[in-house]
């Protein structure tokens, strides 16, 4: 997956990959979210972050590839529940659980990885 993360993120957004009136405030979202996604085992030990529009899902996650659904959708909640949230409260908690679901679900997935990485004969 070589798409931009940040005009991924945008898309999703509705936002116009052109327009960048608000690219700080997302990168910031972004960036938030991989720091939560680093925590539960997903990417980097080290973290990761993007600064501008040149940063690709498969620099993020490259071990990951069958996670760039489940990851992107996981970025995006976070981001919109943060820089444009829900009006309607239902909405929100349908937007937070499965945020709370995802969390889960990686970090399971990432769990899973390590107990195998450690299982295999060196």
């Amino acid at each position: 997956m070589d798409d931009s993360i940040l005009v991924t993120i945008k898309k999703m957004l509705g936002l116009d990959a052109e327009y960048t009136a608000f690219d700080t405030d997302i990168k910031i979202f972004i960036n938030a979210a991989f720091m939560v996604l680093a925590q539960i085992g997903v990417g980097a030990r080290e973290g990761y972050r993007i600064v501008d529009g040149t940063e690709t899902w498969s620099d993020f996650a490259a071990d990951f590839p069958e996670l760039y659904e489940s990851i992107k959708t996981y970025i995006y909640l976070k981001v919109r529940t943060t820089f444009d949230p829900p009006a309607n409260s239902y909405v929100m908690t349908a937007y937070e659980n499965q945020i709370k679901e995802l969390e889960w679900r990686l970090n399971i997935e990432a769990e899973r990885r390590e107990r195998d990485a450690a299982s295999k004969p060196v």
